[in-house]
Parts: C-alpha cells; sequence; structure tokens
C-alpha cells in the first residue's frame, strides 16, 4: 500500500508540473498579456508601461518566469492578485466555503436520488418508470447547464417568487435557513446532470450484479427480494461508483463554474471567469493548480477506498 502511495504522490507531482506549465504558457501568451489592464490607464506612456513590466517580472523570458513562479509556489507563495494586491491564497480562501458547499450539497443530492433511480431501474426493467428515467437521463445529459439555471430562475423566482435569484445569501440575514434557501436551485440544478449519469452508470451496475450466481443462490436459499437487494446487491454494485465519484469531480468543477455564474453565486467558478475578464493571471493560475490539486486528490482517496471496501482488491 505504501509503495502504490508514494507511486500516485510522484506520478501526481508530475502531472501538476505538466498542468502548470500549459496553463502558464496559455495565459501569457494570449492577446494582451497581464500588462493589458495598465494600458486603460489614462496618461499611461510606454515607459511607465516598461517599468511596471520590470516591477512586476514580466520583461523576463517565458521559461524564466515560469521557473520563479514554480519556485515561489512550492515555497508557499502563489503570488499576488494584480487587482487587488492581496495573496492568492487569501482571495481563494474568500471562495473556497461557497464552493466546496455547492459541490458537496449537490454531490450528496445526485448521490442519493440517482442511486435510487438506477436501483429502481435495474429491478423494474423496461417498466414505464425505467423508460421514463432513461428519456430523463438523455434530456439532462443533452440541454446545457445554464439553460435549466436560467429556466429555474424565470420559474421559481420570477413566475412563483418561491426561491432567491441568486447570491449566496441575503445581505443583513444570513442564518443557516437564509443559506439553505439560496442553496437549493443551484445545487439541483448542478445535480441534475450528476443525477442522471449516477443513475445510468447504477443502472447498469445493479444489472450485472443481480445476473451473478450468487444472487440466484440467494434466492434459492428463500431470502426475500428486499433481503437480497439490500444486502448483496446494493454493496456490490456501489463498488465502481466509488471510482466514479472521484471521475466525475472534474465535470463537477467544470458546472459549478456554470452554474455559480449563472446564479451570482461567490465561488471559485465565478472568481474565475472575473479573474480571466481582469487578466488576473496570478488568480487564474492559483485556481488551476488547486482544481488539479483537487481532482487528483480526489481520484486517489476513490482507488483507496474502493481498496479498503472490497478486499479483493490489492493495490500493489
Amino acid at each position: 500500500m505504501l509503495r502504490y502511495l508514494l507511486g500516485r504522490l510522484w506520478q501526481s507531482l508530475i502531472l501538476l508540473v505538466i498542468v502548470s506549465m500549459i496553463g502558464f504558457a496559455v495565459l501569457n501568451l494570449t492577446p494582451g498579456g497581464p500588462l493589458s489592464q495598465f494600458a486603460l490607464t489614462p496618461g499611461m506612456t510606454q515607459e511607465a508601461m516598461d517599468r511596471i513590466a520590470a516591477q512586476m517580472g514580466l520583461d523576463r523570458p517565458l521559461p524564466v518566469q515560469y521557473l520563479d513562479w514554480l519556485w515561489r509556489l512550492v515555497q508557499g507563495d502563489w503570488g499576488r492578485s494584480y487587482r487587488d494586491n492581496q495573496p492568492v491564497l487569501t482571495v481563494i480562501n474568500r471562495h473556497l466555503f461557497a464552493t466546496l458547499l455547492l459541490m458537496g450539497t449537490s454531490t450528496v443530492i445526485s448521490i442519493i436520488i440517482g442511486t435510487w433511480i438506477g436501483i429502481k431501474g435495474a429491478t423494474k426493467r423496461y417498466s414505464i418508470f425505467d423508460y421514463s428515467a432513461t428519456i430523463g437521463a438523455m434530456v439532462a445529459l443533452s440541454i446545457p447547464t445554464f439553460w435549466f439555471g436560467l429556466v429555474a430562475i424565470y420559474v421559481f423566482s420570477l413566475w412563483l417568487k418561491w426561491l432567491p435569484a441568486g447570491n449566496m445569501y441575503t445581505i443583513g440575514d444570513g442564518s443557516i435557513g437564509d443559506y439553505a434557501i439560496h442553496l437549493i436551485m443551484p445545487s439541483l440544478v448542478l445535480a441534475l446532470v450528476n443525477v442522471a449519469i449516477w443513475s445510468r452508470y447504477m443502472r447498469t451496475a445493479t444489472l450485472e450484479v443481480i445476473n451473478q450466481d450468487f444472487i440466484r443462490t440467494a434466492k434459492a436459499k428463500g431470502l426475500t427480494e428486499r433481503r437480497v437487494l439490500m444486502k448483496h446487491v446494493v454493496g456490490n454494485a456501489l463498488l465502481p461508483m466509488i471510482t466514479l465519484a472521484g471521475l466525475q469531480l472534474p465535470s463537477i468543477l467544470g458546472g459549478a463554474l456554470v452554474t455559480e455564474t449563472v446564479f451570482t453565486w461567490p465561488g471559485m467558478g465565478r472568481l474565475f471567469l472575473d479573474s480571466l475578464g481582469y487578466n488576473d493571471y496570478p488568480v487564474v493560475m492559483g485556481l488551476l493548480m488547486f482544481s488539479a490539486i483537487l481532482v487528483l486528490a480526489g481520484n486517489l482517496v476513490a482507488d483507496l477506498l474502493v481498496a479498503f471496501v472490497d478486499p479483493r482488491i490489492r493495490l500493489g
């Protein structure tokens, strides 16, 4: 186990370096560059631009800039925001809770609902429920997330006036109930696509387990359908779902970016878009690295959980 863990950590470090190199190069080769924000300042001269570039170290070759940034990153210095001159980690930390709250809530919703739909669809194959779940999953996977978000705002905020249209809390309130009300729409919209994915995978996994010999043996011993389902089928069908949960992290992060923008949710996804628009490259790179670390850690934890839950799996 220790050898496997060290090997995965080494692979993750290599992947992080590759991701950082690609991200740094793409950002710095885009038109305008990080100095474009200063060019719009009234009275800005070329001499002043050159002086700012020298102060920020942007007049050096790109490989030198990258190595300097990487060295400071390893030391815990992720740079400072061009927008408000705050440390990048401080800026990210201000938006981290909002994203984790949204992602965590939507993940729990998608797992619970998707698992239930998948199991019921597998146990009632070719029924009206099964066909309806299949059609619903295809619709959810075919329509963009932002469209669902806009429809939800129109129906539940503008028409029915049941839920707030956006933001994380009401200014002057900030109670737990107020947070919960604001969380309902964005978490459900973000969970919608993942419910479709979970239900399809869970249906397939449940069907594979139902057709195994040990399930037929359990039924032959006289066990009730419910007992066979809960004791033998569900536990075995959930094993591949643990890996799926780790693999879904990138899609959840991408969906959070869109959802946070539609609902003006003050998370890292919205911060990423705002930083791109402002050419705040240190914050963009910080968010890119933080997301990469989160995805790699999620996949590693999922693999370790599968090995822990299933004694048949041994990690070399």
